[in-house]
């Protein structure tokens, strides 16, 4: 997926989720774009994709703290996950290649599991 692809998908999941209420580009060029999906004023899902560095970053983010992520560095993904979002798994989970809509669609039920919005 890259950042002009990125774009099209963020626009077609924002009108599929009725939970995300607003979509914020907050930086986009030929080959990068960062985003945000807000949920709520506090709670979002910050998107970050550079076609040149082929990094991608997908993180909800709640009171200005990451509480769940998953990235694309140097070819190879990982997970932070929900309790320990500071660690990386690197487990066959972790790395397994993730879309943008399947990571929305953990970040539905981590929203149920905390009882978030």
């Amino acid at each position: 997926m890259n950042s002009a692809d990125l774009a099209k998908i963020l626009r077609e999941q924002t009108n599929q989720r009725v939970y995300i209420r607003q979509l914020i580009i907050l930086e986009q060029s030929v080959s990068l774009i960062k985003a945000r999906l807000y949920i709520s004023p506090d709670l979002f899902v910050q998107i970050y994709r550079n076609d040149r560095f082929d990094s991608t970053n997908l993180v909800l983010i709640h009171n200005q703290q990451r509480i769940y992520g998953r990235d694309h560095i140097g070819g190879v993904w990982h997970r932070h996950p929900v309790g320990n979002p500071h660690s990386h798994d690197t487990s066959s989970e972790g790395r397994r290649d993730i879309h943008l809509s399947e990571f929305l669609d953990e970040v539905e039920t981590i929203l149920a599991d905390m009882n978030l919005p």
